[in-house]
């Protein structure tokens, strides 16, 4: 026990009247590893309350990672105070210190503000698909500064929470299981509409994310300039990789087109010439030639 002892108090730092002995180390890594297990068994417990409804799966991420924040906090002002640097005076002591970094690292400050909203508010939660300036995103983690997401290009994107927070976003997941797309099509003057319409309802309908007929709607929307414009309207549980479902969709559609003798058409103008006739003999007519 002496032999402990004095392992205990040997002094690893002297600065002064200041030492650092060697039992301050070993309460700190205590403070570090009673905090992990804490942590461990909390998030055990949360997400063991939640693992069979995926659907509360982002709030309990979100509330596990407000907790863990507050918890580390309350170990790093132990911490300082076992060292002995007494946290209340640190702050007074170095208010203008702040004020001074806070205007330096005003962006970042505000990310960890719009973080705490997120993670508080959870009206972003983990697997939420979203578009952000133009850019679809799923959700892969959200942080106290920043989020990570994956674009449709398997790209990983590192986010500011700002951006979430102050800028215009669509939650594609926010609203029921089923969202509705719509792919437009043209078509060529004297084509069979109804032949046309009951194509397209049978190329959306072969896809097998597609099966409700009640739930796929053909619309003869315009005639337009050069062609007679249709849209298909579906719904489908496919957010994330709605553009392979709409290029296959189209792939189906261009070879049933094919088979029935149905052409898409290309924009085209005619242009007629007419002769001047106050033009004297020699003089180039007035007009333009046919473009097509």
């Amino acid at each position: 026990m002496e032999i402990i002892r004095n392992f205990l108090e040997f002094e690893i730092i002297k600065i002064g009247d200041y030492t650092l002995k060697v039992h301050t180390l070993v309460i700190i890594l205590l403070f570090f590893f009673v905090t992990k297990v804490i942590l461990w068994l909390i998030k055990i417990a949360l997400f063991r309350k939640h693992k069979l409804d995926k659907r509360n799966l982002g709030n309990t991420y979100s509330l596990f990672q407000i907790i863990k924040y507050v918890i580390w906090v309350i170990t790093f002002g132990f911490i300082l105070e076992t060292i002995g640097i007494k946290v209340t005076v640190l702050i007074a002591g170095s208010a203008a210190l702040l004020v001074g970094i806070g205007l330096g690292l005003q962006q970042t400050f505000n990310d960890l503000i719009s973080g705490i909203i997120l993670l508080s508010e959870r009206s972003i939660k983990i697997g939420d698909i979203l578009e952000i300036d133009n850019d679809i995103v799923k959700i892969l983690e959200i942080g106290l500064r920043t989020s990570k997401g994956l674009n449709r290009d398997e790209i990983t994107i590192i986010i500011p929470n700002s951006l979430i927070t102050t800028n215009k976003v669509i939650n594609w997941s926010h609203q029921s299981k089923k969202t509705r797309f719509k792919i437009n099509i043209r078509i060529a003057y004297g084509s069979d509409v109804e032949l046309v319409m009951k194509i397209l309802k049978e190329s959306t309908l072969e896809r097998t994310d597609i099966t409700d007929e009640k739930l796929v709607d053909i619309r003869f929307l315009n005639f337009g300039e050069s062609s007679l414009d249709f849209q298909i309207l579906f719904f489908s549980e496919n957010i994330f990789r709605i553009e392979k479902e709409k290029g296959d969709i189209r792939k189906i559609i261009y070879r049933k087109f094919m088979e029935n003798n149905i052409s898409i058409p290309f924009p085209q103008m005619d242009v007629h010439i007419k002769k001047n006739p106050l033009a004297s003999e020699g003089e180039t007519p007035i007009g333009t030639e046919s473009i097509s």
